[in-house]
């Protein structure tokens, strides 16, 4: 893969609407923010927000040079009734997904986020969650991101999971430039790294995602939800105990989350979200803070 991943990327999930409504100022002042503290990777897809990240982020990004850009396929934006999301986005629009992992779906996808984003072609574009779709991913949607990878529309091509298994067919059975990751490989969970042994001997690039397993390792003291729901007693009381290593080194829990992925040798980067400004300059200084080999040693 000629495409070079930077180390720190930008989520444009919660600026999509994640959950809760972001304003047009608060998001430009997010991803100018991820910009002045050197941010070049920004990763977005038309499923956040029904295309309203892309299309913030296209704005934010416009007359700027030298970063990479991920976006996904798999979900079409489709006419509908204006009707609330109820998909996770706080966003009311007039369209509805759908999934579509054939051919001329992902190519269609793909020329629809051109326009959204405002470019004329993608750098990296991921087949985004197709777990009840594995084989009309492999042979459809594979296939057709690999020719446009050819055509130079896009310029690496890969998946975004929440899961390793079928991330792992695809890494032995096609050739796909990267796999993102989320929460499968993080200071709780590290049931992906079968994933990324074998990324590593293939050569293949991984994105982490999620490395807060969704707030639970987001705070100096561990947070009440992991993969989106509420925490089981024993992870939090795991997450505590990491926790308290942590502190004895003068470290942040939050600050080990972001560390720890990119101490595997398959990991090229790290993406993390941000709704504002503020979580954006808070991220990033986590991120640039050593942390000591001896943190990493007494947590085994």
């Amino acid at each position: 893969m000629t495409l070079t991943l930077p180390a720190f990327g930008f989520g444009g999930a919660p600026i999509g609407n994640l959950y809760a409504e972001v304003t047009d100022e608060d998001a430009r002042a997010a991803v100018e923010a991820a910009w002045d503290t050197g941010t070049r990777l920004f990763d977005t897809a038309p499923h956040y927000g029904l295309g309203l990240s892309e299309r913030r982020l296209g704005a934010a990004l416009a007359g700027r040079a030298g970063y990479v850009l991920s976006t996904k396929v798999g979900r079409l934006l489709v006419p509908a009734e204006p009707a609330p999301d109820t998909d996770g986005f706080a966003v009311t629009a007039g369209l509805r997904r759908r999934w579509d992992f054939s051919a001329s779906g992902v190519r269609r996808s793909i020329e629809e986020s051109l326009v959204r984003l405002g470019l004329p072609s993608i750098d990296l574009a991921l087949i985004h969650d197709p777990d009840d779709h594995a084989e009309q991913a492999l042979s459809e949607a594979y296939p057709e991101l690999a020719a446009m990878r050819d055509e130079g529309l896009v310029k690496a091509i890969g998946l975004g999971m929440n899961q390793w298994r079928l991330p792992l067919r695809f890494v032995q059975e096609t050739d796909i430039d990267v796999v993102m990751l989320a929460g499968r490989y993080t200071l709780l969970d590290q049931t992906g790294l079968p994933l990324l042994e074998e990324c590593a001997a293939r050569g293949v690039r991984v994105i982490a995602a999620g490395v807060f397993n969704s707030g639970l390792l987001a705070t100096d003291e561990p947070g009440a939800t992991f993969n989106y729901t509420p925490a089981p007693a024993e992870l939090v009381e795991r997450a505590a105990k990491i926790a308290a290593v942590c502190a004895r080194h003068g470290v942040t829990l939050p600050q080990a989350a972001i560390a720890f992925p990119l101490r595997h040798p398959a990991v090229a980067s790290i993406v993390l979200g941000a709704r504002n400004a503020d979580e954006v300059r808070r991220n990033a200084a986590l991120a640039e803070r050593p942390v000591p080999e001896e943190l990493w040693e007494e947590l085994g």
